[in-house]
């Protein structure tokens, strides 16, 4: 037989003896994976069920389903590489070195991982809450391991890391459940201060969404040589702060042409020496 006929068969041979020594365990591990996955993704909608019907917080729901299924992952592919014949806790010390390698150099990925545990801990803001932070306003969608989900007022999709958001100043509009809503106006001088405030005070009671049990201020802040300014604070629900604020500024603008309020009318002063104006050599 000739030196390339033994070669090939030589190949041949070794090809089956992996096969057999090797190929069941290689399809077990692939199967293992596959169905492994799978399940895992079953658990999490089944965990997600039961989470919602207990009426568990829904702030901590999407942190535990993220942290539940990366835990399972990590559990399926421990199994993998068990059935492939890798020593388990060969693989764990592994795993740990490489963890504390990755660790130090994504420490601001577990900064945000320990930002995500106080914002569910503390409670500084809950799923659905209007916020500002980071230069930022919107509702909240979700909070999840790294990061949280802030929805804006434009409907655009913003993803803050819990990191700074942790340490950071937020401001909860949502917080208390109601809100005061801050405006000022302007009238010109010429009015009287009293029709002003009458005139302001009729689009404030017919405002909907005002709360009724709530005191509203209509307050002269600051006199000028050309207008009145008034402070208008109206109280409402937070989730009515953007309806209020417009009803009013386009109701008082609609109220002030009805009831012949002028706005601030702007002077000219001419400086100069206009004695010879007008004479003839």
């Amino acid at each position: 037989m000739e030196p390339t006929q033994l070669s090939f068969q030589n190949v041949i041979d070794q090809t089956v003896a992996f096969a057999t020594l090797y190929g069941f365990k290689i399809l077990l591990a692939i199967v293992i994976l596959i169905v492994g996955l799978w399940l895992v993704n079953q658990l999490v909608k089944m965990l997600s069920t039961v989470m919602s019907k207990r009426q568990v917080d829904r702030d901590v729901q999407p942190f535990l389903l993220s942290l539940v299924g990366a835990i399972l992952k990590v559990l399926v592919l421990l199994s993998v590489a068990s059935t492939l014949g890798v020593e388990t806790t060969s693989f764990v010390a592994i795993i740990g070195a490489a963890g504390l390698a990755v660790g130090l150099a994504l420490q601001g990925s577990l900064a945000n991982f320990a930002g995500g545990v106080l914002i569910l801990t503390f409670k500084p803001f809950r799923v659905g809450d209007l916020i500002t932070a980071q230069g930022f306003t919107g509702h909240v969608e979700a909070i999840h391991i790294f990061n949280t989900i802030l929805v804006t007022l434009d409907n655009r999709t913003i993803i803050l890391p819990n990191g700074a958001l942790s340490t950071s100043p937020v401001i909860n509009i949502s917080g208390k459940g109601t809100i005061r809503v801050d405006m000022v106006f302007a009238a010109g001088n010429a009015n009287a201060v009293d029709a002003v405030k009458a005139s302001i005070k009729r689009v404030v009671d017919a405002c909907p969404t005002g709360l009724k049990n709530r005191e509203h201020d209509i307050l002269v802040t600051k006199l000028t040589e050309l207008a009145f300014h008034f402070d208008v604070r109206v109280w409402c629900n937070s989730a009515d702060y953007w309806d209020t604020y417009y009803f009013v500024h386009e109701g008082i603008a609609r109220q002030f042409s009805k009831d012949g309020i002028k706005g601030p009318e702007p002077s000219v002063t001419v400086i100069g020496d206009f004695s010879s104006v007008g004479k003839l050599k």
